[in-house]
């Protein structure tokens, strides 16, 4: 698993086609990765929902992005969604839905990284078992419809659910999931958990593509590489000053993104495959394609949300 590399992106603005007529959500689009990967996407056409929590913000990002491409023939739409409050995402996936017929591809992008100790969602989750798990797991559950709805007129393989993970599953223990811990009651280091998450992310997307695949919508997981972003805000000063010696330009894990996103003909993440940067399939952690604990670590998504769908 490769944490960043030198070799030319197979995918960019330069080369990617047009994505007129197409509809996409990115979430946490405000931002690093998210921003970067809406503003290619608009570029070329697509309709891109900005999925994020500050509505004044994604304004001010919808307003510098039109600037800029001002003979885009895409469209830039903000849809609030707070990935915190499991009892807010209803709401935000029906506004969608009441919108739009079809979802092309879904890029649950948004997350949290070393929260300060103790902080939780609005449910009472660790914040990011919380943000980066079970509120993506929500809303893509939710939106499902729409992605069946694109599958059944679209190419084999081309709507895709994208989970976004991390190098740091590495930090996550064996077995990944403690399912006797969810709440952190016995306490874990702050980058621990951060991989428990990342790990959860690639556990979510395996399973959902075994149940998926009946429908054609595809699922893909990958690590963007490290790069200065917002995500790493909260981090302690000398990890941040680490970042940036040595990560990557935040546009080369967006690329990673579009990659996982759009490029044609990648194999299901359920064959034991996963993306890193700039776009290249390679084998995943193994333990964490495992097809019972995914199975079952879905079921304890399902119970935590029956309340919310």
């Amino acid at each position: 698993m490769g944490l960043f590399s030198s070799a030319e992106p197979p995918l960019t603005e330069a080369n990617l086609s047009d994505q007129s007529g197409k509809t996409f959500i990115v979430t946490g689009a405000t931002s690093g990765y998210g921003l970067h990967l809406a503003t290619i996407l608009y570029q070329h056409g697509g309709k891109v929902y900005l999925a994020a929590r500050n509505a004044s913000r994604a304004q001010s990002v919808i307003d510098d992005i039109t600037r800029r491409y001002p003979e885009s023939k895409g469209q830039l739409v903000y849809l609030q969604l707070d990935l915190g409050d499991l009892s807010t995402i209803k709401k935000s996936a029906e506004i969608f839905l009441a919108k739009e017929s079809k979802l092309h591809v879904l890029w649950n992008n948004a997350g949290v990284m070393i929260p300060p100790q103790g902080s939780t969602t609005a449910q009472g989750y660790e914040l990011q078992l919380g943000t980066n798990v079970i509120g993506p797991f929500l809303f893509t559950k939710l939106l499902y419809p729409a992605l069946a709805r694109a599958a059944a007129d679209s190419p084999p393989n081309s709507v895709r659910v994208v989970w976004l993970s991390s190098s740091a599953v590495r930090m996550a223990p064996t077995p990944a999931i403690d399912f006797s811990n969810m709440d952190y009651h016995k306490n874990e280091g702050a980058w621990t958990k951060y991989g428990r998450s990342k790990a959860a992310n690639v556990l979510l997307a395996v399973e959902f593509a075994r149940r998926s695949e009946k429908d054609g919508v595809a699922s893909i997981t990958l690590d963007p590489g490290i790069s200065m972003t917002d995500l790493q805000r909260t981090m302690p000063c000398w990890q941040v000053a680490a970042v940036k010696l040595v990560g990557q330009r935040p546009e080369v894990g967006a690329y990673t993104e579009l990659f996982a996103g759009l490029q044609p003909d990648i194999d299901p993440v359920n064959s034991g495959n996963w993306i890193v940067p700039p776009g290249k399939v390679v084998a995943g952690r193994k333990d964490l394609y495992d097809p019972e604990l995914c199975e079952k670590f879905w079921r304890w998504n399902e119970e935590q949300v029956r309340s919310y769908l």
